[in-house]
């Protein structure tokens, strides 16, 4: 491990660095928010800066009392408070400007309590901005469609419409790698559709989501439309069994989705649950590009995102060139201090997720693998890590690493390749390197995931794509208009009218009428 990882690690905050990071989350009323008001009593969970241990604030510890009182209130303000739709849009547009005016308070607390660096966490914000002003956009999309009925044999004397309505209580569910704007995508496409939502965020990083929550009260979203609830004994049980709650929003990991879905029973469920994600960099490709990109696809956020590169098959002619740009590039990031604007990649979450991550690679390299990088541990820091040789079989092949680390494998025929990427109970995203746009059209169609990115790797993704993958990548779409399509249904009207000739009747004598 560099000296800088370890003098990063073990070095104490002064006091001056560590009430600047306490200085945004100062501010927040409360830890949780339910029956529109913010709680303060039993904030005994603390919040904790996983790169030090250093005490950032603490939230409550919540009950499926908790959980139940705040579902019955926002079911009874669905049904008695009408929050029309350009009010709708104009709190949206409000929070995206406000989130502007806050944007370096709210990457602080990003930072903090994350594992992102400060400078993930600013360009976390500016998405954050996109996805709410996306959201109030997405108001378009709450249209409808006359029904043919003159084209039915069953629709005689018969006209209609539908548009689309709230679905009713969305349960939000979300993850500490993206704190901000995978909440935003939750709660916006949901509140611009009309519903109400209970927000549950990671308990590693909740204040970011309390953060929002209350910026999205300031900007005119009723306190009867949103609740947030971090933890506490038999909470998540009680938010997704509670049969007021009609649509469950999840990111995270395919085994607490199954354990979801057991318990939910008979209700919607939208899952986004990761990736394995493979980038294939054929013969004619440009290997300085495809090394650079891997480098930057792999690495961010200390490996912690679903799209991060896990798996790079190389063409044999161009393997000893893309790995050696690959290590050297490698060996250029700084790992250390998440407020350090030098640094590349901060700690992981936890250390027993470095130390998971650690044992991975170990069993890796007993397996036949070589470490060209890294492999390293201290504390919750991990080394980014290269390997190669690794067989098929291996943790890190065939599991999300959700970690900085990259495994190298050469191919010889492009089926190969194809096969290797497609060989994944994952299918989120992939990337394909190649100067031919025919063979990068054959490969990407080929290829069983949700998005293939041409000439980059996996590490691609804009906030209004409709985004989510195959197999145990998830159920449904994210992005924010195709999310509003999920959390609303579309709602027929028909009207019955009377037969032609009593309609005429009726027109003619209405007519005699006020001619007399």
């Amino acid at each position: 491990m560099s000296s800088s990882t370890k003098d990063a690690a073990a070095r104490p905050k002064s006091g001056q660095e560590t009430a600047y990071r306490r200085a945004s989350i100062a501010a927040l009323p409360g830890g949780a928010f339910l029956e529109g008001r913010w709680e303060t009593v039993d904030r005994i969970l603390e919040v904790r800066d996983p790169e030090d241990g250093v005490l950032l604030g603490a939230v409550c510890s919540s009950s499926p009392q908790d959980v139940r009182r705040a579902v019955a209130f926002i079911h009874r303000h669905l049904q008695e408070d009408d929050w029309v739709l350009r009010d709708r849009r104009e709190a949206l547009e409000r929070a995206a400007l406000l989130l502007t005016g806050q944007s370096v308070r709210f990457a602080e607390i990003i930072a903090a309590e994350s594992s992102k660096t400060i400078n993930e966490a600013e360009r976390e914000v500016r998405r954050c901005i996109e996805t709410l002003r996306l959201s109030a956009a997405a108001s378009s999309e709450l249209v409808g469609e006359t029904l043919a009925f003159e084209d039915s044999i069953v629709g005689a004397n018969k006209i209609g419409w539908y548009n689309r309505k709230p679905v009713g209580i969305i349960a939000a569910i979300t993850p500490f790698n993206d704190p901000l704007n995978l909440v935003a995508h939750k709660l916006g496409p949901a509140l611009i559709g009309g519903n109400g939502v209970v927000l549950k965020p990671s308990g590693r990083t909740p204040l970011t989501g309390l953060a929002l929550i209350q910026l999205l009260l300031e900007a005119g979203v009723p306190a009867g439309r949103l609740a947030a609830i971090v933890s506490g004994p038999g909470v998540s049980e009680a938010i997704v069994t509670d049969p007021q709650v009609d649509l469950i929003s999840f990111t995270g990991g395919p085994k607490t989705a199954y354990r979801i879905a057991a318990a939910a029973g008979a209700k919607k469920i939208l899952s986004e649950l990761g990736g394995n994600n493979a980038t294939i960099v054929c013969a004619d490709a440009d290997a300085n590009a495809a090394a650079e990109a891997v480098v930057a696809g792999a690495f961010g956020v200390a490996g912690q995102n679903c799209l991060s590169v896990q798996r790079v098959y190389v063409h044999i002619s161009l393997f000893d060139q893309v790995l050696e740009k690959v290590v050297a590039g490698t060996r250029t990031l700084r790992v250390g201090a998440k407020f350090d604007r030098a640094t590349d990649v901060g700690p992981m979450i936890t250390e027993a997720e470095a130390r998971r991550v650690e044992e991975w690679v170990e069993k890796a390299k007993s397996a036949g693998g070589t470490v060209h990088v890294g492999g390293q541990r201290h504390g919750a820091f991990y080394q980014p890590t290269v390997l190669t040789d690794v067989p098929p079989d291996a943790l890190v092949i065939r599991e999300e690493v959700f970690g900085p680390v990259v495994s190298i494998l050469p191919f010889i025929q492009i089926a190969d390749a194809i096969r290797a990427a497609n060989d994944s109970d994952y299918g989120l995203q992939a990337g394909v390197f190649t100067e031919s746009i025919e063979l990068a059209l054959a490969i990407a169609d080929k290829l069983h995931v949700g998005a293939v990115v041409i000439n980059e790797t996996s590490d691609v993704r804009i906030d209004s794509m409709p985004f989510g993958g195959f197999k145990k990548s998830g159920v449904g779409r994210e992005g924010v208009k195709h999310a509003v399509r999920e959390m609303t249904e579309p709602k027929s009207t028909i009207i019955k009218l009377a037969e032609p000739a009593t309609r005429w009747q009726q027109l003619n004598a209405t007519s005699e009428r006020n001619a007399s």
